[in-house]
């Protein structure tokens, strides 16, 4: 009782809140799809000039997948994903080729067989949301960028911003690790790290909910270092969710080395550790989103009331 006491004196958001007063108030379910289907979030964004990792190949039935093997061999770098998964699972990042075999983040070579059997079961549904026939889909693998390269291992940071009514209020950036095997996800030992939406630098982070100042792997210090383009993060963050037709959403964002910010996908529900590594609780800056919000602000004022509220808030 008294820790459920000091988490509600903190401002901490709790999953059955989080469900009962945004995914179910803000979130219409007829949008769901928009967001829960990755390919169909591509659709989306690609169809409003919004920044997206490009396409290389689709297999939505078994029969697809020999196909759409054979249109890899010549690349060396891709990222096999299914459409409709969830926390990470199922996506195989191939980071290089070594003569007729494929090489994994983390070392393990893969060969034509090992690709189709992994196609073939996000097809059937293994990694989907509820178990569903599913879509695999390759895309092309992102690069880390240099200003980021020393506090990642072996994959892509992304860069996660929680959207409420079209207002920015809170964000946190992912940082792959060995153990992770180069994704940028919290629940397969990624760091979360907390980004201040006013300068775009860390401020705080935590691996298995744990703080931590340095990189586990590299030994290289976290706090105070910049998100490049962190403005552009949030303004393409924010362009997505209006998009959607959703009030409570979580935009993956990467800063490819190349490109710059794309989004990467959206959730609507996103998790609840983004607080843990801010060090900091959600609702104060939701309730203040709902105050503060007015009905036809621009995209500019709504991410300038973002950054106001979480300065406001973190000076409390």
């Amino acid at each position: 009782m008294r820790l459920l006491q000091t988490l509600r004196r903190e401002g901490v958001l709790g999953i059955n809140r989080r469900n009962h007063e945004f995914t179910l108030r803000w979130n219409p379910r007829r949008n769901y799809p928009l967001v829960d289907d990755k390919l169909e979030t591509k659709r989306l964004c690609e169809a409003a000039g919004i920044p997206i990792p490009g396409l290389i190949a689709v297999a939505r039935r078994q029969g697809d997948v020999r196909s759409m093997v054979v249109e890899l061999a010549s690349l060396s770098q891709f990222v096999l994903k299914p459409a409709r998964g969830a926390m990470g699972n199922g996506i195989l990042v191939v980071r290089g080729r070594e003569g007729d075999r494929w090489r994994r983040a983390g070392g393990r070579l893969l060969t034509d067989e090992d690709l189709r059997y992994h196609a073939a079961s996000i097809i059937s549904g293994m990694y989907a949301l509820g178990g569903q026939p599913d879509v695999a889909f390759v895309e092309e693998l992102l690069e880390v960028h240099p200003a980021l390269a020393e506090i990642a291992s072996d994959g892509v940071p992304d860069v996660r911003v929680i959207v409420h009514r079209g207002v920015p209020v809170m964000s946190m950036t992912r940082l792959p690790t060995r153990r992770s095997r180069g994704r940028a996800n919290l629940h397969q030992g990624a760091i979360g790290a907390g980004v201040d939406l006013a300068t775009g630098r860390i401020v705080h982070a935590v691996l298995d909910n744990a703080p931590v100042t340095r990189h586990p792997d590299t030994d290289r210090p976290l706090l105070g270092i910049g998100v490049p383009s962190f403005a552009r993060v949030l303004e393409i963050a924010v362009a997505a969710c209006d998009e959607t037709g959703l009030g409570y959403v979580g935009a993956d964002v990467v800063v490819d080395a190349r490109r710059g910010p794309v989004i990467l996908e959206l959730n609507a529900r996103p998790g609840l550790a983004i607080q843990a590594a801010n060090r900091a609780g959600l609702v104060p800056r939701l309730r203040a989103v709902g105050e503060r919000v007015r009905p036809g602000a621009t995209r500019a004022e709504r991410i300038a009331l973002g950054i106001e509220i979480s300065v406001s808030r973190d000076e409390a």
